[in-house]
């Protein structure tokens, strides 16, 4: 299972933790991670689960180890748009997360991971559903309702 190994090498990648540089962090600490379609099918979300489980254990290790003193969260969301699962490591609390849009942090990366296994077309989204906000405004006489990101969430650094 590929997708198991990446995701494990994750944790032996590079990784920067500065506050006061987010985006160092970002572009350093977040990776996008996916599978063929047929490998999807042969995953269990638990073999998912518990190699980013593995992976949390393993990064809260090093910060550990570098002695970084500071609060530190490990992530984990499915990017619908291209069909992948990504991860990161930022010098954040949960409720501080980058995201430009609304999240929720959760402890269960169970929904996370079964999101992605069940994506059938990785990054395809249908004609249907690619209205632009105005439209969508005008047939229904409302806006569209916006589903929040679901965010699986570890605490990673020293200070909890």
């Amino acid at each position: 299972m590929v997708l198991l190994t990446w995701i494990a090498e994750v944790a032996a990648e590079p990784l920067v933790l500065e506050p006061t540089d987010r985006r160092v962090e970002w572009e350093t600490n977040t990776w996008s991670l996916s599978t063929a379609r047929e490998d999807r099918s042969s995953l269990s979300a638990a073999a998912v689960v518990a190699a980013f489980e593995q992976t949390a254990a393993a990064i809260r290790e090093r910060i550990r180890d570098l002695g970084f003193p500071g609060v530190a969260t490990f992530y984990v969301w499915h990017d619908e748009q291209a069909g992948q699962l990504r991860c990161s490591t930022g010098s954040v609390a949960p409720d501080a997360l980058p995201f430009s849009g609304t999240y929720v942090a959760s402890d269960d990366l169970g929904p996370v991971v079964e999101s992605f296994l069940a994506d059938s077309e990785p990054g395809s989204i249908a004609w249907s559903d690619l209205d632009d906000v105005q439209s969508v405004s005008v047939k229904t006489g409302t806006e569209p309702e916006i589903m929040p990101l679901g965010v699986w969430v570890a605490s990673v650094g020293a200070s909890r």
